[in-house]
């Protein structure tokens, strides 16, 4: 009796097993509202976002399918008044590697559901909840918020699909948006770049990057050129100069001296630096204060490599573009025409041509 009893309680549940089992259905596509994401790098940071996109579908979208300002949500979640859920299905959620300015506001680092509110005269809004897991925003809770700022919804050329995108891209910043039926949904964000670069730089070189003169070289050639940090840089710069002594540390050093307030001991070190320097290290650094815009120490640099390379055609093919841009036309078909005597590469004469051609002299 009892191993009958056994016997059938084992059938029992393995029957429930089996049942349990049939009912989860199989993963399959979702033919409305596909899921999609979107990632963008500003500086060394990344604002992602992960979002469901439904159609417009001849359908009435705002003020209707999105209803106008803050609703109730009926029959479904907490009954409390929320916001939109900025797409479909699961919370869309923002995710920002490092902590940012969103319009204007200072969110930490994480993931958030978005929100946003459209009110009929396009005015709106945009939140980040702490809460980022829910199905849409039937189960919004304001108190979860970790921001809550007002935008301005813009007019835009149809969008069939809902669509994320960024614009206005620069370094500091960029305009994530979202663009759906005839409406811009815009929200800027911001980070400290330069900040982040040098707090990651530091962590970096306390790794395998710290073993090398090439990693404490592009950390104080960062700082150098956006002019932070200007004491770890110096500190950098001397770990480099300690395992590769040469050109390029020494004048990143100069630089640095330079923007400290030591001009004097930045003219020792690049006099010594330049008095060692090859062809190819003087023709990069020529080039380097050209995009600096300092065309007459370019100039400088320039005539130096001729005077020590004078069989170089590749010096003054790069002197005859040191003329040219400050507008020297004379001088700069004179050295292009000396290039072209010096059995040029092909590409320095390609180049040296293009420039005489431009002149109206060849």
């Amino acid at each position: 009796m009892k191993t009958l009893l056994h016997h059938s309680l084992v059938v029992v549940f393995s029957l429930s097993m089996i049942t349990s089992v049939h009912a989860q259905p199989i993963t399959s596509p979702r033919t409305a509202s596909p899921a999609a994401s979107l990632t963008q790098t500003i500086g060394i940071s990344k604002v992602t976002v992960n979002y469901s996109r439904p159609a417009v579908k001849g359908r009435q979208v705002w003020g209707s399918l999105v209803p106008y300002g803050w609703n109730k949500q009926l029959g479904f979640g907490n009954g409390k008044e929320a916001p939109w859920r900025a797409g479909a299905n699961e919370n869309t959620t923002l995710t920002l590697s490092h902590p940012a300015k969103v319009e204007g506001i200072t969110v930490p680092a994480g993931t958030y559901g978005l929100f946003f509110v459209i009110n009929q005269d396009n005015s709106g809004e945009v939140i980040l909840s702490k809460e980022n897991q829910s199905w849409g925003s039937f189960w919004y809770e304001a108190e979860k918020d970790q921001l809550r700022a007002k935008i301005q919804v813009r007019e835009t050329p149809h969008t069939e699909i809902l669509t994320y995108d960024f614009m206005n891209l620069s370094k500091n910043s960029g305009e994530l948006v979202l663009n759906w039926e005839k409406k811009q949904f815009p929200v800027k964000i911001e980070f400290a770049v330069d900040e982040i670069v040098m707090a990651n730089a530091e962590q970096e070189l306390k790794g395998p990057i710290g073993f090398s003169a090439q990693g404490y070289t592009s950390a104080a050639q960062y700082a150098l050129q956006n002019n932070v940090s200007n004491a770890n840089a110096l500190r950098w710069i001397d770990q480099a100069i300690a395992q590769n002594n040469n050109f390029n540390t020494k004048r990143i050093k100069a630089g640095l001296l330079r923007q400290a307030g030591k001009s004097d001991d930045a003219i020792k070190l690049l006099n010594d630096a330049m008095a060692s320097a090859t062809e190819v290290e003087l023709n990069a650094y020529g080039y380097q204060l050209l995009g600096q815009g300092d065309v007459d120490k370019a100039i400088e640099v320039f005539v130096l490599n001729t005077e020590r390379n004078p069989k170089s055609a590749n010096a003054f093919d790069s002197l005859g573009e040191g003329y040219a841009t400050k507008g020297d036309k004379a001088n700069a078909i004179k050295s292009f025409k000396k290039s072209l005597t010096l059995n040029p590469p092909q590409n320095v004469k390609a180049n040296s041509e293009k420039f005489l051609k431009q002149f109206g002299a060849m």
